[in-house]
């Protein structure tokens, strides 16, 4: 079940922790994260962040809306002398602590906290970083993306850069099966609510919490957002490859999703980086 509304629910932040909270053992189970091939030494990492972000060694870093922390500690195995995540889901910071223990990693090396992205400024150990790195699919569960980039680049250290990437806009906007056809309005500001059983990172349908609230986030809005912050942008790309199967048709090729061979082409995710002179 599918509505639009012009305003969220008061609820929307305690029904989304619900949701995710009821999620975290179903991702740490299932195939899709891969929890056993991760500690045996599987980079999660996508190879165009890697090229993007650069050299980590030596540097710090801190990673918004971790989740259970995969991508984080990918960054400490490659280099990165300390590496911070943050997530408002207490079983999902549960569920890092307990990957970083098991590569050996202590708190001085790789540290999560359990807070709102936009408390981070509070909530982090440390006051800014030389990277500021945040994931696929986290700007769709926040309202404001002008507050979000307000709060990221605070932890931008001098020299230092934030870098995002994530699902392309338009992607939101078109046909589940085929991506051919605009149905949907790119410009939205409406909450998006939806009640749908099971999770992307489990076969398992056996939920409880099942309705979320997220938003859809012009391309120019988040870049407009960010540069508003005073933070050089040095560039935006945009990738006609997604990280999951996004639309029916899609075809998996290297590790990531893609439209068949004569699809016309759109971008699916895009990746940008933000520095603090």
């Amino acid at each position: 079940m599918h509505t639009s509304i012009t305003n969220a629910p008061s609820d929307w932040r305690e029904a989304n922790r619900s949701l995710w909270d009821e999620r975290v053992p179903l991702h740490a189970a299932g195939d899709f994260y891969d929890l056993a091939g991760f500690r045996a030494g599987a980079d999660p990492l996508r190879d165009f962040e890697i090229a993007e972000v650069g050299d980590v060694t030596g540097r710090t870093l801190v990673h918004l809306q971790c989740h259970m922390g995969l991508d984080t500690l990918s960054w400490a195995r490659r280099g990165a002398a300390r590496v911070v995540g943050l997530d408002f889901s207490e079983p999902a910071v549960e569920q890092a602590r307990s990957l970083a223990a098991d590569l050996g990693y202590g708190p001085e090396r790789a540290a999560f906290v359990t807070a709102d992205v936009l408390d981070a400024a509070q909530a982090l150990p440390e006051p800014s970083y030389d990277i500021v790195y945040t994931g696929t699919g986290a700007l769709c569960w926040l309202p404001d993306v002008r507050r979000w980039a307000e709060a990221a680049a605070t932890l931008v250290a001098p020299g230092g850069f934030l870098y995002l990437a994530e699902f392309h806009p338009i992607t939101d906007v078109l046909d589940d099966a085929s991506g051919s056809r605009v149905v949907g309005d790119y410009f939205s500001r409406d909450a998006q609510v939806y009640d749908l059983p099971g999770t992307y990172g489990s076969d398992s349908t056996d939920t409880v919490h099942n309705r979320s609230v997220e938003w859809q986030h012009p391309l120019g809005e988040v870049v407009s957002a960010i540069a508003a912050t005073g933070l050089r942008i040095e560039f935006l790309h945009e990738h006609d490859v997604s990280v999951f199967q996004r639309f029916e048709n899609f075809e998996t090729e290297g590790g990531y999703h893609r439209f068949p061979k004569g699809h016309p082409r759109v971008p699916l995710m895009y990746s940008l980086r933000a520095r603090r002179d």
